[in-house]
C-alpha cells in the first residue's frame, strides 16, 4: 500500500533525486575558480527547483515517506530499539555495542549509532523544504495545501524526536540548507522537545482526520506522537529539568491519547494484529492501526533494504534434522534472543497474547533429513515400545521442533545424556521424538538467567551466542519471493492504539489516579484473555502466508526438495502449562478489579523483588512497564 497519487516506481527515486539536488547545490557552493577551461555545465534530471512548484512538492513529501521505514529497513532496527534492554539479548549474532553498551558506542565516527543520526538528519530536511516551500509555491486553494504542511511539520518532529530519545540533545537545524554548513551548535534536551512538541501541535492543526490513502499521516498519528513526546518530557529521564512541564504533559497524553482511541478502536483479538496473508490484505487495514511504513510486494519499490524485521528474531532451525529454511520459517539470522524476563513477565496460563507473539512449533518438511533412534535409547527403554533401531522420530508435516516454556518445579523432563541436548529430552522417562527445548529441567530453581554461569534448561545454556530461542512471531513473512529473500512484504506498524491506551494508564498512574489508570490497564488486559470456546493451542502468524504466495506450492514453502512447511498452526500451550485442555474464557483472570491485584500480582511480583520495590507507586509504574512488554514487546 502507498500513498495516493504516487507512482510506486518512483518512490526510492524521488528520495535520490532530492539527495542528488542537494548535493549538487553543494558542489556548486564549492566551486571558485574561473578559468574558463575548467568550466563544467553539470546536469541532473532534476534540481532543487523543482521543489518550488505544487508537483515538485507533491513528490518531495512522498520520497520523506520512506524515512518511517527505517527502523524496519535493516540491522539498525534491531540495534537502536531492540537491544540492551530488558526483553531482548544478542541472538546467534553478539552485537555488544547496543547490547552491554561497549566502548564501540564512544567513537565519534561509530558504525553503530551513526545511521539513526545520518536518516533522521535526511528526514529533517526534506521537511524543512517543506515547510518553507509550502506556504510560498503551494495553492493556498488546493484541498492539499494543509495536509503537505502538516506531513512537513510531522516529518521534522519525528526526525527529531528519534534523535533526543536516542542522543539526548541535538542541534536544531529548522531551515533548508543553501550551502555547505559545517558548524552546528548542541541544542539543549529542554529546547528540543519545546519544538518537538510545537512542531507536532501544527501537524495536529493542519492534518485531516482520515489520510489520502492507506500509509498517510493523519491528525491522529499527530495526537498519537504529541501523547508520546508529552509522556517523554513528564518521565524521570528529564527530571533534572521538567518539573515545571509534568503536570500539564500528563494532562496532555490523555487528552491526545483518549482522542487516538476513540479514532482507533482496537482490534477484538490481539492475533488480528498478525494474522497476515497477503500484502495490502484486511490485516493490514485493521482499526488499531495508527500509523505503519508501507511496504508491498512489488519489487520495485523495495529500494536497498526493504522490510528486514523477518531476518532478526526467528530461532535457528535449519540445522536441525528434517528441517530446510524455506519461506514460511523466515530466513533466520537470529541477531536477537528473547530473555528469561520475557518468558516470566507473562502470565502463560491466561494471557493469550505471549502465545499469540511467539513461536513454539515447527513442522518438519525433509523428512529424510529427520533423526532417527539410536541403539542407546532402544536399550535403555526411552524409546516408544516396538521401536527399531533407525526408525525416523518423526515424519514430513510432523512437528519436529518445540519449545517448552515450563515453571521451575515441573519434574516431567530429565536429561537423558547429561550434554542438554535438544534430541535427549526425556519426558516422564521417554524420549521425546521431536527437537525439544526446554525452559526448566526437573530439579532447577528459578533463574533469571543473565549470565553463562546461571542457565536453566536447554536453550539459555547456549550464551553469549543463542541461536535457540522462543523467537517473537509478529514480523514473520511468508510471502516473500525466495526463502533466502531479505526483502519482506508486510507492512510495519508505527503506532497503534493499544499504546495509547497504556500511555493514559501511565499518565493517570502518574497523577496517582489509580482507578483511571486501571481502567485503561483493563482495555488491554480483557482483551488479551481467552474467549469462551477459544482454541489456545491454536498459532497464527504471518508465515502463514506462504498458503497464498504464487513462489510457494504444492503445501511446500518454495524450497526445493521439501514436502511440507516449517510453519506450524499449533502451539505447546497445554504441554508448556501443563494443565487439561478447556475452552473456558481466562478474561476474568486477566481483568484487574483493584490496586491490590496489582500489588499482589504473581505473575509480578517476581520481578518488584527483583528491583526490590517496596512502594505502591514504584509498583504501578513497574506493573504498567511490563503491561507494555505484554502487550508491544518487539515492536
Amino acid at each position: 500500500m502507498y500513498p495516493i497519487n504516487v507512482n510506486k516506481k518512483n518512490i526510492m527515486k524521488l528520495h535520490y533525486q532530492y539527495i542528488a539536488s542537494i548535493a549538487l547545490t553543494s558542489a556548486l557552493a564549492l566551486t571558485s575558480c574561473g578559468d574558463s577551461f575548467l568550466e563544467e555545465n553539470l546536469t541532473t534530471s532534476k534540481s532543487t527547483q523543482v521543489y518550488t512548484t505544487q508537483d515538485g512538492i507533491d513528490e518531495l513529501v512522498t520520497g520523506a515517506y520512506s524515512k518511517l521505514k527505517f527502523k524496519f529497513n535493516y540491522i539498525w532496527g534491531i540495534e537502536c530499539y531492540n537491544m540492551g534492554v530488558d526483553e531482548f539479548t544478542s541472538g546467534a549474532n553478539n552485537m555488544t555495542g547496543w547490547n552491554a553498551y561497549s566502548t564501540s558506542l564512544n567513537s565519534s565516527e561509530t558504525g553503530a549509532n551513526q545511521p539513526l543520526w545520518d536518516n533522521m538528519y535526511g528526514l529533517i530536511e526534506p521537511a524543512n523544504i517543506i515547510i518553507n516551500n509550502v506556504p510560498q509555491y503551494y495553492s493556498s486553494s488546493s484541498a492539499t495545501y494543509n495536509t503537505r504542511l502538516g506531513e512537513g511539520y510531522f516529518l521534522r518532529a519525528y526526525g527529531y524526536f528519534e534523535l533526543v530519545k536516542q542522543f539526548g540533545g541535538v542541534p536544531l537545524k529548522l531551515n533548508p540548507s543553501t550551502g555547505v554548513e559545517t558548524y552546528f551548535t548542541r541544542n539543549s534536551e529542554e529546547e528540543c522537545y519545546a519544538q518537538i512538541i510545537s512542531d507536532f501541535e501544527k501537524a495536529y492543526e493542519l492534518l485531516p482526520e482520515k489520510g489520502e490513502a492507506t500509509g498517510r499521516i493523519t491528525k491522529s498519528a499527530a495526537a498519537h506522537f504529541l501523547a508520546k513526546a508529552h509522556l517523554f518530557r513528564a518521565s524521570e529521564l528529564y527530571s533534572s529539568w521538567n518539573t515545571n512541564y509534568q503536570e500539564a504533559d500528563l494532562q496532555a497524553v490523555i487528552k491526545y491519547g483518549k482522542e487516538v482511541i476513540d479514532a482507533h478502536p482496537l482490534c477484538n483479538d490481539f492475533v488480528e494484529l498478525w494474522d497476515y496473508k497477503a500484502p495490502n490484505g484486511d490485516n493490514e487495514n485493521v482499526s488499531e492501526v495508527v500509523l505503519a511504513a508501507q511496504f508491498s510486494d512489488d519489487n520495485d519499490t523495495w529500494g536497498r533494504y526493504g522490510n528486514q524485521m523477518h531476518l532478526y528474531y526467528p530461532s535457528v532451525y535449519q540445522n536441525l534434522g528434517g528441517c530446510l529454511r524455506d519461506i514460511s520459517g523466515d530466513r533466520e539470522f537470529c541477531y536477537v534472543s528473547a530473555t528469561e524476563y520475557s518468558m516470566q513477565v507473562f502470565d502463560r496460563v491466561n494471557d493469550s497474547r505471549f502465545w499469540k507473539s511467539f513461536i513454539t512449533t515447527y513442522n518438519c518438511n525433509s523428512a529424510s533429513g529427520a533423526p532417527s533412534y539410536d541403539s542407546t535409547a532402544v536399550a535403555a527403554g526411552v524409546a516408544p515400545a516396538g521401536t527399531a533401531v533407525g526408525e525416523k522420530r518423526f515424519g514430513s508435516g510432523d512437528i519436529a521442533i518445540k519449545y517448552i516454556v515450563n515453571n521451575p518445579g515441573d519434574t516431567r523432563y530429565t536429561d537423558f545424556t547429561g550434554k542438554k541436548s535438544e534430541d535427549a529430552v526425556l519426558k516422564d522417562g521417554k524420549l521425546v521424538p521431536q527437537h525439544c527445548f526446554v525452559r526448566y529441567y526437573k530439579g532447577e530453581n528459578f533463574s533469571w538467567n543473565i549470565s553463562s554461569s546461571n542457565t536453566t534448561g536447554n536453550y539459555y545454556n547456549l550464551m553469549p551466542a543463542i541461536n535457540r530461542s522462543v523467537a517473537l512471531s509478529k514480523f514473520r513473512d511468508g510471502y516473500r519471493v525466495d526463502y533466502s529473500s531479505q526483502f519482506g512484504t508486510r507492512d510495519a506498524i508505527i503506532a497503534r492504539s493499544a499504546d495509547d491506551v497504556l500511555m493514559v494508564a501511565e499518565a493517570y498512574a502518574r497523577q496517582k489516579d489509580y482507578t483511571n489508570a486501571i481502567t485503561y490497564l483493563n482495555k488491554v488486559r480483557d482483551r488479551a484473555g481467552y474467549a469462551s470456546g477459544e482454541n489456545r493451542s491454536k498459532h497464527v502468524d504471518g508465515g502463514q502466508a506462504y498458503k497464498n504466495n504464487p513462489y510457494c506450492s504444492g503445501g511446500t514453502a518454495g524450497r526445493s526438495g521439501t514436502t511440507a512447511a516449517i510453519y506450524c498452526e499449533t502451539n505447546t500451550y497445554y504441554e508448556s502449562n501443563n494443565i487439561a485442555e478447556t475452552t473456558e474464557s481466562t478474561k476474568s483472570e486477566m481483568h484487574l478489579n483493584s490496586i491490590d491485584d496489582i500489588l499482589n500480582s504473581p505473575t509480578d511480583t517476581p520481578i518488584y523483588q527483583a528491583l526490590d520495590l517496596s512502594s505502591e507507586y514504584d509498583k504501578v509504574m513497574c506493573f504498567i512497564l511490563n503491561e507494555r512488554t505484554r502487550e508491544l514487546i518487539g515492536e
